[in-house]
């Protein structure tokens, strides 16, 4: 497995484009396979989830054409010959389950591995399976496989127990094929769905409420194809901004768009960090001192999960005490013990991590757990004095593009060493 070496110590600056998003780019790819028509869709990041998204694709029959760069993908579901996902394509992202939900809906039936993915938490597909039968499915486990048949799936009034971003996206694409309407209630309300949502529409499908925790979703006997843009990803774009602010440099975020990082960046600013929002992007400053600041992470428009791990990082080098607070993992804290392991003073405990700064950090080799806490760990070593380490960084491969690139290109020492035999 390759490892990412950092040298700390130096103030980063300059400009950084950030990349499509990657959560946006994912269900826009499985959408294709609810029509038989030409779907491009652009501004895909180019990263090992895209290439396993591309490869569950072509076992089902797709037609996939990446351009020469990678960054705009061509299909077409004309001619799909399985309806089955199997273990050793979903077993390395979670995100594949999402074809359970097209295929049912075009082809009537589905076969899908139970998913797998980051060990941060359980996350059961519960939601999807009840909501699905809610809607007409008839599905049935076995052998660690979803089989689900049906012969139209029907629209339905669908109340979701918590606003999971995977079970709404389901259930979108699942009922712009049903007859009928569909109306999610407690719908999960993040920019990625909203892209998502636009996809839809512009295949066919009446979306109304995207980004609201009420969508409705009038389906049709038949979709056409699309044409559509990966939105920027916030996630990537607000671990730049914490780059900046970690070792008291100043970066602009090009493309970063500020209505998708609002809680993020309210916190920034409470730690002390300048914010400046413009048509180009994110202007992200340090301050003279950062200083200590809570954060409780919530389903969008709250504090995003996804950026915590980042925000800890962040927070060993603030003066005084924070408390984080993860809401939607129970598994999210994998990151604060490799941290300590650099010097840093955390203490966690079930859901909550106290973090006591600022702390002298210090290289050291440390091992990513998942795909946040990996970029995390690389921030640390950002501000690290000596050498860091990192390994297990093909969680980090499957999140962000060209890291070691774009951080280089800001004036960070940092490389990557190949696996040897």
């Amino acid at each position: 497995m390759d490892t990412i070496v950092i040298r700390g110590g130096a103030v980063l600056g300059g400009e950084v484009t950030v990349s499509g998003s990657k959560n946006a780019a994912l269900p826009l790819l499985f959408s294709t396979l609810l029509t038989s028509r030409r779907c491009v869709i652009r501004n895909v990041p180019v990263l090992r989830d895209i290439r396993t998204a591309v490869a569950v694709l072509r076992h089902l029959g797709a037609l996939v054409s990446p351009s020469r760069d990678g960054h705009e993908i061509t299909v077409e579901a004309r001619d799909i010959s399985r309806s089955e996902a199997p273990y050793e394509l979903v077993k390395t992202m979670r995100a594949s389950f999402l074809v359970l939900g097209p295929l049912l809906a075009r082809f009537g039936r589905a076969r899908v591995s139970t998913p797998g993915g980051c060990a941060i938490g359980a996350r059961p597909v519960d939601l999807h399976l009840t909501r699905l039968q809610k809607m007409g499915a008839r599905i049935r486990l076995a052998e660690g496989y979803v089989e689900a048949e049906a012969e139209r799936l029907r629209g339905a009034k669908i109340v979701l127990d918590m606003p999971s971003v995977g079970a709404t996206q389901q259930l979108m694409m699942a009922a712009s094929l049903a007859e009928g309407t569909t109306v999610i209630e407690n719908a999960a309300r993040e920019p990625e769905n909203v892209c998502l949502a636009a996809a839809l529409e512009s295949m066919g499908a009446r979306v109304r409420g995207a980004g609201t925790s009420e969508v409705t979703v009038d389906g049709r006997p038949e979709l056409d194809g699309a044409d559509v843009t990966v939105i920027p990803d916030r996630i990537e774009a607000g671990t730049y901004m914490v780059a900046a602010a970690i070792t008291g440099g100043s970066i602009l975020v090009a493309g970063a768009r500020a209505d998708h990082l609002d809680a993020f960046t309210a916190k920034l600013r409470e730690a002390g960090v300048a914010v400046r929002e413009g048509e180009g992007g994110i202007r992200v400053a340090a301050g003279r001192a950062l200083g200590a600041a809570d954060v409780k992470t919530m389903p969008h428009p709250g504090f995003p999960t996804d950026l915590q791990a980042q925000f800890m990082a962040l927070m060993t080098q603030a003066t005084g005490t924070s408390t984080i607070t993860e809401t939607i993992f129970e598994n999210r804290f994998l990151h604060a013990q490799e941290l300590v392991r650099m010097g840093a003073e955390i203490r966690a405990d079930g859901n909550r991590a106290i973090v006591r700064g600022a702390s002298a950090l210090s290289g050291a080799p440390v091992m990513a757990t998942d795909l946040r806490a990996s970029v995390c760990l690389v921030l640390a070593g950002l501000a690290a004095r000596g050498t860091t380490r990192v390994a297990r960084v093909y969680h980090l491969d499957r999140g962000y593009e060209r890291v070691e690139e774009k951080l280089r290109a800001l004036g960070a020492d940092i490389r990557r060493e190949a696996a040897t035999a």
